[in-house]
């Protein structure tokens, strides 16, 4: 069939419903011609060639498509790997703008474009069966009713970083048949645990579509963490209680209708940098097949070869005007039609490297930066990749995730020499890294842990990582974890073990929520959720990442609620802007003080064994605060600070013993921190 039957345009991209059937536009800079492969439910293929071409664009219309058809592509062009041209018509490739998607891949021959034994050789296996397919949904099929984002300010913001599965697949009170789905995480028993610790925002680990890796696969395991996009419009269907039909679409909507209702922001984790297609010798499953050398970076006097600084085997063209586009506008659908409120860029740097080094005025944040749909939204960069480290490297209007703070605040508590001056800047929001640029503390996203590495209980539980269920003889994975397991590798009955690490937990909770910046929380932190000693669970969708909620700390939950309660309420715990003496005066306001009372002198900084600071921390009208930490071993006495308002009162500490007597001074007990309230 010939797609020209009904006038056609080149905009938008991907399939746009219509009357009698819908448009078909897809970019192809190099391809000859382009076909629509509409699939029945027998596995009967119709094929209808888009034959008009605007610029770059081949578009036409297809009779009959409705929501819920399934379809591919077929892309017919030269094979010719030493140019950077992998088209092969037998195999059926995935749209780019699909916004569902169902099916998944068998990893055989058949969607592979060369011949897996002679990989510069065109393979001729039909790849219609073996493949995931386009699923066409129709957008106003879906009632937003009274929707409205929460947009709260960064300053008020507090980070839930979670995983749609792990989250509720073992949570009781969800029923046990959309447990692990978007609507299981839309229940009102998931969202109450949300609500009740207070968080403002999830940070969902990555739901556009992946697939799974043919390396994991053959060891019986499974990608969980989800950082091998393919579908950049669609939700990822193995998460959906609706099947892979096009209900996923709904049910996500759903999802993030609750959460605004509870008043929760949704952050998604996106992965632009790399696709699931891997290098020269990866599957052709979509943009490889549709046009390589447009999508993907190549190694400049060799495209047969892919330019990697993802680690993946590719690296998306961010050069190129068509992965610019597709990027954008895949950002801009999931604001205007799934409403979500932010994006965190896993390996964001990858995204600003224009000719290879990476730039702050590179044409993908100057994009983002004068779009009017993306000014609201909150943008978060990870902001390193393979082949280098960016933090305090990308525009005003971001904020990045912090991987000094997590480094510092680790090496502060365990008790590395010489870390005062360093862990002061972190907890005051980074001012070196930040200030001279201009840029707020709230450009700073603090986390202690985080998906990628130990969870909190284990980094106060093991000295080493124990990753052999990943099947890699304990090779992957971070080595270097700045951890301690205080005298036991993983669980012990021992209580004086078990009281420092329950201190210590205590003590990262609170330099995390109460230091200036952007805090997120690692899912499960605050139920003590162990991975046994994995730091790097990427493929362990089972138990050993899930949430175990009948095992949690109540009595460490209830410590993070407070802390977060606290944080929400009090102004001088969440500046807008770095804080200065008394003296310079503003909003916000910091003393920093010894245990003496005294401030500090040139030589006290430098000092190596000084390992205790007294923050006062002040803002107009409001109550202050003494932020007390000793991180030394043994117990230290505080000169306690003349009080701005009313007399000092104990509001939290990780030393179960302390009890504020002496209105002069106070000893903190080794290893802990105290925080102190002056009310006005």
């Amino acid at each position: 069939m010939l797609g020209e039957s009904r006038s056609s345009f080149p905009y938008p991209l991907g399939v746009t419903l219509g009357e009698g059937g819908a448009n078909v536009a897809i970019y192809t800079e190099h391809a000859d011609r382009v076909f629509v492969c509409v699939f029945g439910d027998d596995g009967t293929e119709t094929r209808t060639e888009l034959i008009n071409r605007t610029g770059h664009v081949f578009h036409g219309f297809v009779e009959g498509m409705v929501a819920g058809t399934r379809y591919g592509l077929r892309v017919d062009g030269p094979w010719n790997p030493e140019a950077g041209l992998r088209f092969n018509v037998r195999k059926v490739l995935l749209d780019p703008h699909a916004t569902a998607i169902s099916g998944d891949y068998d990893w055989g021959q058949a969607v592979f474009g060369h011949k897996l034994d002679a990989p510069e050789e065109l393979d001729d296996t039909d790849g219609a069966g073996h493949v995931m397919l386009g699923v066409v949904t129709d957008p106003r099929s879906f009632d937003w009713g009274d929707d409205r984002a929460p947009r709260r300010r960064l300053s008020e913001t507090v980070i839930y970083e979670t995983h749609v599965k792990g989250f509720t697949e073992l949570m009781p009170d969800v029923p046990e048949d959309i447990r692990g789905t978007y609507a299981g995480l839309a229940h009102p028993a998931a969202i109450d645990r949300l609500t009740d610790l207070g968080v403002t925002a999830v940070e969902l680990m990555p739901v556009h579509q992946f697939a799974q890796d043919a390396h994991l696969t053959e060891k019986g395991l499974r990608n969980y963490w989800g950082y091998n996009t393919l579908g950049f419009f669609a939700p990822h269907n193995d998460y959906s209680a609706s099947g892979d039909t096009g209900g996923q679409v709904d049910e996500f909507k759903s999802l993030v209708k609750a959460l605004h209702a509870a008043g929760i922001e949704v952050i998604l984790d996106v992965v632009f940098n790399h696709t699931a297609e891997g290098n020269d010798l990866g599957p052709t499953l979509s943009l490889k097949g549709i046009d390589n050398e447009s999508y993907y970076r190549l190694v400049e006097g060799d495209l047969a070869h892919y330019f990697d600084t993802t680690g993946t085997g590719n690296s998306v063209n961010v050069s190129h005007p068509a992965a610019l586009g597709l990027i954008m506008d895949s950002l801009r659908y999931w604001v205007t039609e799934m409403h979500v409120d932010g994006f965190r860029f896993d390996l964001a740097t990858t995204l600003t490297r224009q000719g290879g080094d990476a730039s702050i005025h590179s044409a993908f944040l100057t994009l983002i930066q004068q779009d009017p749909t993306l000014a609201p939204i909150k943008m978060i960069a990870e902001p390193w990749d393979t082949a280098g480290y960016q933090v305090g490297g990308f525009p005003a209007g971001w904020s990045e995730w912090n991987g000094k703070f997590r480094d510092d605040v680790r090496d502060y508590w365990r008790g590395v020499e010489g870390m005062l001056g360093t862990v002061s800047q972190r907890i005051l929001g980074s001012p070196d890294v930040y200030e001279e640029s201009r840029r707020s503390p709230l450009s700073s996203v603090n986390f202690v842990t985080a998906h990628d590495g130990f969870t909190l209980a284990d980094l106060t539980s093991y000295d080493e990582k124990h990753n052999e269920a990943n099947g890699e003889d304990n090779n992957d994975g971070e080595s270097d974890n700045r951890s301690s397991n205080y005298g036991a590798e993983g669980p012990t009955d021992d209580l004086e073990i078990n009281a420092v690490r329950t201190r210590q937990r205590k003590n990262f909770l609170a330099t995390l929520l109460l230091s200036a910046g952007v805090p997120m929380l690692l899912g499960g932190d605050e139920l003590g959720r162990t991975q046994q000693g994995n730091n790097n669970a990427y493929a362990q969708d089972n138990e050993i990442s899930w949430f175990h909620w009948d095992a949690a700390d109540e009595e460490l939950r209830e410590f993070t609620r407070a802390l977060i309660r606290l944080r929400r309420a009090e102004p001088a715990l969440r500046p807008d802007w770095y804080r200065h003496s008394p003296e310079v005066g503003g909003p916000s306001t910091v003393c920093i003080l010894k245990t003496d009372g005294e401030f500090f002198s040139d030589e006290d900084w430098d000092d190596p064994d000084a390992k205790a600071i007294d923050f006062v921390l002040m803002h107009e009208g409001s109550d202050a605060f003494a932020f007390l930490l000793n991180a030394a071993d043994n117990g230290v006495e505080f000169t306690i600070p003349a009080s701005p308002n009313g007399p000092w009162s104990l509001e939290l500490s990780s030393d179960p013993q302390l009890v504020l007597g002496d209105p002069d001074a106070l000893t903190l007990a080794p290893g802990s921190f105290a925080l102190l309230r002056s009310a006005v």
